[in-house]
């Protein structure tokens, strides 16, 4: 594994990071934008401003850019033409501000929330995943996650992964995923100790899960089977993406809004991990 190298930095809160046609697409939460950056010139540009927090990001089959907006707990949808529209409204079912959200290949949107406006140490209130179909029309997928965070599914699709960053111990939790997107055979894919709180979490081509520790400073591989396989020491990392034989990491070194605006301490860093995995 190769020392961090800083890609970008000048950030607010980079998170919720994903990969697409070899450019790194992110949210800078507080600062109200979606970035698209190229990892191999360190070049960026704003693609989007979104009031309210955006977060977590994922592609429509045709291209076409969600973005989870956390305040107004709106999914949005970036046309062609660069208008922003509503794609979904889940404030009928996320109990507070949306997180991170995963996008599958059918475009069906699963998307978490904090559950209340509570803060670490409090416990969070669970909440319910909620699930955007393609069409906008939204429906509980799972119930009572406890600050449902990165989310991925296998490269089969038929598991879903969410890390539970607030339960007490923090976990991986997987779910079988039927043909219509329904969540079931819910379990613990794993239990971490208490220095790990499960943020953003990455996904590579044998199925490891790559898993952002912020608090003591690690991104940690588990396998299918529960397993700790890797470990990768990086400064105050949140959120993660698997491109090839990189991880890039969104770090910051503080993750309350009015720190991390006035200091602008967020980065995207990228460390070499060869095969992916």
């Amino acid at each position: 594994m190769s020392t961090p190298e800083t890609l970008l930095d000048g950030l607010a809160f980079p998170e919720c990071p994903r990969v697409r046609a070899g450019r790194l697409w992110f949210s800078d939460v507080y600062a109200g934008e979606v970035l698209c950056l190229d990892p191999a010139t360190g070049s960026a540009e704003v693609v989007a401003r979104v009031e309210g927090h955006p977060a977590g990001l994922g592609f429509l089959p045709d291209g076409r850019l969600l973005i989870a907006a956390g305040v107004p707990r709106t999914v949005l949808r970036l046309e062609s033409d660069g208008r922003l529209v509503e794609h979904a409204d889940l404030s009928h079912v996320a109990t507070w501000h949306l997180n991170d959200m995963f996008v599958d290949t059918q475009g069906r949107a699963y998307v978490g929330n904090y559950g209340d406006a509570s803060a670490p140490p409090d416990p969070a209130r669970p909440a319910a995943l909620a699930l955007v179909e393609p069409d906008g029309s939204v429906r509980v997928a799972a119930e009572d996650l406890e600050f449902a965070n990165g989310i991925v599914a296998t490269g089969d699709g038929r598991t879903l992964i969410v890390a539970e960053t607030r339960s007490r111990p923090g976990r991986l939790t997987a779910f079988t995923v039927a043909d219509d997107g329904s969540l079931t055979d819910r379990r613990v894919l794993i239990e971490f100790d208490s220095t790990v709180f499960p943020d953003g979490i990455a996904i590579d081509s044998q199925d490891g899960v790559w898993v952002a520790s912020p608090f003591d400073g690690r991104v940690l591989r588990v396998s299918m089977q529960g397993e700790i396989t890797d470990e990768v020491k990086v400064a105050h990392p949140y959120a993660v993406a698997v491109d090839g034989d990189s991880l890039l990491v969104c770090s910051s070194s503080d993750w309350r809004p009015e720190v991390a605006v006035r200091d602008r301490t967020g980065a995207i860093v990228r460390v070499r991990i060869g095969d992916g995995g």
